[in-house]
């Protein structure tokens, strides 16, 4: 038998490292050829590690939430056979424990002198035999209640008097007591240890912590937002659109449509809205190097799409949204949702943006501060649609309205370019023909 050594692979171009976010073996388990082993991620993108022999797991080199370098070993098996590393050892070196101690065995009195005995005096020997006494004064460090759940805490009949007149839960309270019984001493212990008395029949103080590990996706969004807000001076923008004649059309463009093409949504028309708002201001379709102090104002408009996953916040990517129209726009939209959630989205869906596009849906209140997916300049956030009283210039009407909710890098935006951008796009879904007029 011998040892075959599983390292980190290369799990894309220029990446020098990767977390490990799930294990599907442990130690001991018997895997055959590309049975899936465990799955790394970066770049916001999972990666599963095949085994590329059969064997039996000896060892893991890594635990969840782990950075591990490419080339790094990660995992150990035995295999038949020499195996690629015959020498080495089935564990790294851990540190070593002390070896547990034995009780403390009771010391022997050393041999007395010829002829000489010490004594101790009578008084010490007493004092060393009497139990010591608490006091409520002094409080004694208190043991876990260690009752089943329902079970009724034993108490005499004056305890739960006294414990009744004070608003104390006796379920709260530990015994010290033959069986758990809870004695006068142990209401005093729990009062001198500042519990409070119990609100109410029922109800009764959680003071559990949980503590949570943040790794894969969620660290990554965490990086993420951190690097944005410290490195970008945001200025948010937020103005209203009547989107109700685009409501309109989007319901007679879905009811007419063929059954190759997807079911619009708002996000389409937001799209090709933008495209044409970047035309007339291209700085606005850029990612700022500030270490380098460059601007790289991009031909290519590809919108990334903020979209919720049951793993966290990702951000798929339409690309070239300038040469799409609305049903092609529709359709990648679809197909990288689908992706997304599915989990199977690829590095490439997943990277690239130039402007990113954030929408809560029906969820989406009525205004939002959108945090920029830095490098970027731009962010465009859309707010839920709610029917609203509009004044027409002689009367309310009932209006479907929309804000807008964006935000922009202030060190290369300023906020005249930001509200023109804005206003451009509001005119656009407000009279959604101009969308489809070319030049």
């Amino acid at each position: 038998m011998g040892e075959h050594v599983i390292k980190m692979p290369d799990v894309g171009e220029g990446i020098a490292e990767a977390e490990l976010v799930e294990w599907h073996v442990k130690v001991g388990d018997l895997v055959r050829e590309d049975t899936i082993l465990a799955a790394v991620m970066t770049d916001k993108a999972t990666v599963e590690i095949p085994s590329p022999v059969e064997g039996k797991i000896l060892w893991l080199g890594a635990e969840v939430g782990d950075v591990v370098a490419i080339g790094s070993p990660l995992i150990r098996l035995e295999v038949e056979g020499e195996g690629n590393a015959p020498s080495a050892p089935s564990e790294v070196p851990r540190p070593e424990r002390p070896a547990a101690v034995p009780p403390a065995e009771a010391p022997q009195p050393a041999p007395a002198e010829s002829g000489q005995r010490s004594a101790e005096p009578a008084e010490r020997k007493v004092q060393e035999t009497k139990p010591v006494q608490s006091r409520a004064s002094e409080p004694l460090p208190m043991r876990a209640v260690a009752r089943s759940e329902g079970e009724k805490p034993l108490a005499s009949p004056a305890v739960r008097l006294r414990a009744r007149e004070a608003g104390i839960d006796l379920r709260q309270v530990p015994g010290s007591g033959p069986a758990g019984r809870i004695t006068h001493e142990d209401l005093d212990r729990f009062v001198a240890h500042g519990r409070q008395p119990a609100k109410g029949p029922g109800l009764v103080p959680n003071t559990s912590v949980q503590d949570i590990k943040v790794i894969g996706l969620r660290r990554k969004i965490a990086e993420k937002m951190a690097l944005s807000k410290s490195r970008i001076p945001h200025i948010t923008y937020v103005e209203e659109v009547d989107m109700t004649a685009l409501e309109d059309l989007r319901a007679v463009l879905n009811g007419q449509r063929q059954q190759d093409r997807p079911k619009l949504t708002i996000l389409p028309f937001l799209m090709r809205a933008m495209a044409r708002a970047i035309a007339e201001q291209p700085h606005l379709n850029a990612l700022y190097d500030d270490e380098a102090g460059i601007v790289h104002q991009h031909g290519g408009i590809h919108i990334g799409i903020a979209t919720q996953t049951g793993a966290g916040l990702v951000v798929p990517v339409v690309r070239h949204v300038e040469a799409r129209d609305l049903w092609s726009c529709g359709a990648e939209l679809n197909r990288l949702s689908e992706a997304a959630k599915a989990g199977t989205a690829t590095r490439e869906d997943l990277t690239g943006s130039t402007i990113t596009i954030t929408s809560l849906g029906a969820l989406g209140g009525i205004v939002t501060t959108p945090v920029i997916n830095h490098p970027e300049v731009a962010i465009v956030g859309v707010n839920k649609i709610a029917v609203r009283p509009v004044w027409d210039g002689t009367t309310f009407v009932p209006r479907k309205m929309m804000n807008l909710s964006s935000s922009f890098d202030h060190r290369i935006i300023d906020g005249w370019d930001a509200a023109v951008f804005i206003q451009r796009i509001k005119t656009l879904l407000e009279t959604p023909a101009l969308i489809f007029m070319e030049g």
